[in-house]
Parts: structure tokens; C-alpha cells; sequence
């Protein structure tokens, strides 16, 4: 092979050969050395990846964001449904609409990050309590056991 210079555009033929991406590739394609070929490709290919990926990671980031303000939007038309039909509803037959109400802005208060009834409870809580229960001094068993279970 000739030692000629490699042409600009060798890099993206090297991208394109994908895992079965090489130097040698390259070289036999342009007619030059393995040498010749090798012009810091590794890390250029590895910063281009890298922005890849930080674009398909705000592209995500934006579609929850959408999808979140989508699932906001629903839960206020059922809150102002809800709230509409409890105003024109007598009190004794208003059930659903309460129901509605209810749904939505728990549904709310968990879509826009806000502790519900099934969130409000923390991992520390709960070890505790178990801590607190499990965890009785040897011979304090019977006694700390609620009259009636033996």
C-alpha cells in the first residue's frame, strides 16, 4: 500500500461499518497504511456517541415532561367536570361527582409530585416500625404480647 493521505470523508465511512468497525477497513478501502488511517477515530467516535446519547436522553426527558402535562391536563377536566356536576347536583346524589373530585386531585397532587396515600409512607418508617416490632428483648416476649395471643 502507498503511503497517500486519507480522505476527509474516511471517518464517516469508518462510522458506518458499525461494530465491524476497523482500521484495516479503512486502509484497504482509501489504499493506505493501517497508520495512515488512524487518526484518533476512537475518541472522536466515543464523543460522538456520547452527544448521541445526552440527545436521546433530553428527547425522553421531553416526552415525559409532555406526557406528564397531558396527564395534568385530564386530571383538571375531570376535577372541573366533577366540581361542575356538584354544583348542579342535590347534595343526597352528588356522590360521583365527590368520588370524580377525589380521584382527580389525588391523581394531582401524585402527578405533580406530591406525597399521596400510597407514597406518604417512607422506607425509614417502615423499617422502623418493623425494628420496633421484631426486635424484643429475650424474656420481654410474653410480656409485650397483647392479651390473649399465647
Amino acid at each position: 500500500m502507498s503511503k497517500r493521505r486519507i480522505p476527509h470523508d474516511a471517518f464517516e465511512f469508518y462510522f458506518s461499518l458499525g461494530p465491524e468497525r476497523s482500521y484495516e477497513k479503512v486502509a484497504a478501502r482509501y489504499g493506505v497504511t493501517k497508520r495512515a488511517a488512524h487518526e484518533d477515530w476512537q475518541r472522536r467516535l466515543e464523543k460522538v456517541e456520547a452527544e448521541a446519547r445526552a440527545r436521546s436522553d433530553q428527547k425522553k426527558v421531553e416526552t415525559l415532561n409532555t406526557e406528564k402535562e397531558r396527564h395534568v391536563q385530564a386530571l383538571r377536566l375531570v376535577l372541573g367536570k366533577g366540581i361542575e356536576t356538584l354544583r348542579s347536583t342535590q347534595l343526597d346524589s352528588a356522590a360521583d361527582a365527590v368520588r370524580a373530585i377525589t380521584l382527580a386531585v389525588r391523581e394531582l397532587r401524585v402527578e405533580l409530585g406530591e406525597p399521596s396515600d400510597r407514597t406518604a409512607v417512607t422506607v425509614e418508617d417502615v423499617i422502623k416500625r418493623e425494628y420496633a416490632r421484631w426486635m424484643v428483648p429475650v424474656g420481654e416476649e410474653d410480656e409485650q404480647r397483647p392479651a390473649g395471643e399465647e
